[in-house]
Formats: structure tokens, sequence, C-alpha cells
């Protein structure tokens, strides 16, 4: 067992509510290796990670680092004991220059004060024994995600991590910085480091992993060496069900239901956010919008929906001024909205299930006749939305709060669907939700585009708009900068750059 670093033996973690988040788990990963850990949501990842990083205890189990069994009770002894943890969200302090936050907590000092010069020349050795440059007097604020990200992974080195945890390293990348990251990664594995890779994303997880452990409702369903696995295998295996996969066949171009011209929206210091922004979208049509996230698709997607008056340009939906109707007037023409930010504006997370399914209806029959509410009818539509999306919870008077964030996806999704939209906008419709999730809300917006709904998906996931898009429009600065009419032979690859700005195509509407 000298080639082993992390053995996993028992681990079973519940929690005072009697949730079960992990059963009896056993797994090994081998030294120098990146080995991946995949699952739904609610599969006990995150749980698991967090034993390992010492922020959670499980009741019963071990766990054994170079073959000594410890119990790790906090996150900094799990630092002292090589064990390194790069957070979805990064815990970094904005205000801090990158060299202030790798080494903060071990500052090198010189007569009693802070050696900033000191601690620019530490991150500048390390950035550069390990490949990862970064501008160590910068301010973390100004830098892009994707230099954050190696910030993060050089305090953990800066720490002497020999077991690295990333934690969905990748969900707010572009293809080009994914690729920068998984050299940085190989790189690493060469040098003697092992790495733990969560990811929802299996594409990447056969890219970059040696092994892969899959698992479902808190249990160790596999762990195999990932050549041998296919992403369907891994998919199912996370699920215990059929899967769909493969992108969706061309499609008839049917009449256009909504025309924007010249749309543009600028912030209060008066910077374009969205710029000259002119599309039709068809009926029966899935149109794609990629973009790194913060180039202008939230704000389309909120102006077309009525959160945020444009500054200048039109929008018509079946021949009709769209930005001179409310909110409630938009939805009676036919007009859903799924947002990016489902915590902030799709759900009212202190109230019930019922209250979020018929807070766009509840005023018109049958939810309500005349003063009152019909509290019978409300349940039975209610109960049917639960069944018919798989929305899992104690029942439809359970606070939304008690939700797991693909429930609370599916709960916005049913609501919006539920009113039979001629036009629906689809911000970001599988962020942060697991891969059964996510599988059943494709399949509801290829539903969507059969049933003659057009359909605006927006989605920093490229393999997402790929998969599901019949036309693409890239955005980057508040502009369109690359339209394709088929993604047939696409890949992310040939996106990123029009991403990123490093090209530009003129895109007809």
């Amino acid at each position: 067992m000298d080639d082993v670093i992390l053995e996993v033996r028992g681990i079973t973690k519940v929690y005072s509510n009697g949730v079960v988040a992990n059963r009896d788990v056993s797994f090994s990963v081998e030294r120098g290796t990146i080995h991946a850990i995949v699952g739904e949501n609610g599969a006990g990842k995150s749980t698991l990670m967090n034993i390992l990083f010492g922020i959670e205890r499980a009741q019963n189990g071990e766990i054994l680092l170079n073959g000594k069994p410890l119990a790790i009770s906090s996150a900094d002894e799990a630092i002292k004991l090589g064990i390194g943890m790069v957070h979805q969200h990064f815990m970094l302090a904005p205000d801090l220059t990158v060299a202030q936050n790798i080494v903060l907590g071990q500052e090198p000092v010189r007569h009693l004060f802070f050696d900033g010069k000191k601690a620019i020349e530490l991150v500048d050795e390390l950035s550069s024994r390990f490949e990862l440059r970064v501008p160590a007097d910068k301010k973390v604020k100004d830098l892009s995600v994707g230099l954050r990200q190696r910030v993060e992974i050089l305090k953990a080195l800066f720490r002497k991590s020999d077991l690295l945890i990333l934690d969905e390293p990748t969900a707010v990348l572009t293809p080009q910085e994914t690729d920068e990251l998984f050299m940085t990664l190989r790189r690493l594995r060469e040098s003697g480091i092992t790495i733990l890779f969560i990811s929802h994303k299996l594409k990447e997880v056969k890219a970059i992993s040696d092994q892969v452990t899959v698992m479902r409702q808190g249990h160790i369903v596999v762990t195999r060496k990932t050549a041998d696995l296919s992403e369907h295998e891994m998919a199912q295996l996370m699920v215990g069900r059929e899967l769909s996969f493969g992108r969706l066949p061309g499609f008839k171009q049917g009449p256009v239901v909504l025309s924007v011209r010249d749309l543009g929206s600028s912030a209060k210091d008066g910077v374009r956010i969205l710029d000259g922004v002119s599309f039709d979208l068809h009926l029966s049509e899935i149109l794609g919008i990629a973009g790194v996230d913060g180039n202008g698709q939230t704000e389309l997607a909120q102006i077309l929906a009525g959160l945020l008056e444009p500054s200048l340009g039109s929008a018509e939906m079946n021949e009709e001024n769209l930005l001179g109707l409310s909110i409630a007037e938009r939805r009676q023409k036919g007009l859903s909205y799924v947002p990016d930010d489902r915590l902030r504006d799709g759900v009212a997370v202190s109230e019930t299930i019922e209250d979020n399914l018929i807070v766009n209806c509840f005023g018109s029959k049958p939810f309500s006749g005349g003063f009152f509410l019909d509290y019978g009818f409300i349940q039975k539509h209610s109960a049917g939305i639960m069944a018919q999306y798989g929305i899992l919870a104690a029942g439809s008077k359970a606070a939304v709060e008690s939700l797991s964030g693909g429930n609370m996806q599916k709960v916005v999704v049913g609501r919006e669907l539920s009113s039979n939209p001629k036009v629906i906008v689809f911000n970001q419709p599988s962020r942060g939700i697991d891969v059964g999730s996510m599988d059943l809300i494709h399949d509801l917006i290829r539903k969507q585009r059969d049933s003659g709904c057009a359909v605006l998906l927006i989605s920093a996931d490229i393999d997402e708009i790929l998969m599901l898009s019949s036309r693409i429009l890239v955005f980057y600065g508040g502009r369109i900068t690359a339209q394709f009419t088929n993604n047939e032979g696409l890949s992310p690859a040939d996106l990123g750059p029009y991403m990123l700005g490093a090209k530009h195509q003129e895109a007809g509407v």
C-alpha cells in the first residue's frame, strides 16, 4: 500500500435531522494521481470532502493518510497534515494583493512588520516553480476568474499541500482557461501532488482523471480507472437510470416570434453593458447565447422579462412592442423566464412550494374565485407539478429553503412551464445542479421546442449550448461576436476565442 496516500474506511455521517449523507463510504487514492469524485447533488460528495478537510466530523469510520489513521478536527489541522482545498466559491480577500492572500497567516516579517517585498519574492518563486504565473502585486479583485483560481491553488501549495481537493474547479472557466487549468493539474501530478477532482462535467473527468469514484445516495457505487468507463456509463451509475445524450438535430425554421433590434443597456457609471444587440428568435427554435458571465447576457434576459429598462433599442413579440408591457402583461402574452440566480430572483425561500408554484397565477381562475383562493385546487395543482417534475420534498407545504439546489430549480422550471409559454427565456438553467436534474431539464427544454415554443437559452456551459441549440450567438463585451447557424461539428474550442474577444465576425440576425 506504499502507493496509496489516502484511504477512507467505512465513513458514515448522519445529520441531526436524520439525513444520511455518507453511509459506509470506503475508497483509496493512489499517490501522484488525479482522482475524480462524481455524483448527483445530495450524493454525499461535499460532505465527504468536508470531512477530509476537517470542516465536519463523521460518526463512524476512519481516515488514513500515508498509512496512518487520524482524526481531522479542523481545517487548520488538515492544512498542517498537507491537505489543501480549493472551494468552488473562492476564499480570497478581494482588496488584498495576490501575495498578501497567498501568505495570509504565514506572513514573512522584518523588524516585527509585514515584509511585503519578501512576500512577493516568495510568491514569484512558488509560481515559477509550478509554472503558475500570477501578478503578485495586484489586488485579487482586479484579476480574471482563471487567475483567481491560480491564486487559490498557490495558496494551498504555499502551505505545502501534497493532497489537493478541487471542488467544481471549472464551473466558471472558459474552455481556454479550463485547458490551462488542466495543464497545471498535470504538472502538479508530475511533481508528485495528488488531486481529488470534484466535478459535474463528465467530459472533463474523462479528460483529466486517472481514477474515478462514483457516489449515489451517500454510497460508493464503484471506483474504477477512468479509461474503463464512458461518460454515458458514469452518468448512469450516478443516477441509477438511463439518460438521454446527444445534440439536437437541425430544425425547420418557423416564423419569427421574438425580434430584438439594437438593444442597449448601460450601468449607472455610463459603461455600456449591452451594446446594439439584434437577433430574431423563431418558432420551434432553441437559440443558444454563449459567453462568459458578465458580458451582457443576464441584462438581455432581464430586459426581455421586464426586470430592467433598456437605454435604447426595441423588442417585439409576435409583432407587438414587448418593452411597453408590464411583467404581468408579458406573462399573459406567453413569455416565461427562468433566472440565473434562483435564490435571488426565482424563489421565495421562506415560503412553501405551493406559494412559489402559483406566484405568477394566483389572481386568476381556477386558482382563485373573487377574493378567495381555492386551496384545494392549488394543492392538487402543486402536487401535479411536483410529480411531473420530480420535485423531492416532504410535501407541497414544505418551505423551499428545505430543498436541494436541483429541486429548487425544478420548482422554478415547473412554475414557468406550467403556464404553457410561447416564448421562454432560460438563463443558466442547469447551473449548480446534478447530472440527473440536468438531464430532466434538458429534456424539458427539448419538449418545449417540439411543442412549438420558442426558446432562448443563455448558458456559460458550452457543452449545454452545443447539445441543445439549433443556432448559436456568442456574446462578448455586450455585443454579438459570432453566429453559428448549425452546431454540428462545432467544439467548445471553436467558440472559446469569440467568448474571450480574441476573434470576431459580423453576426447577422
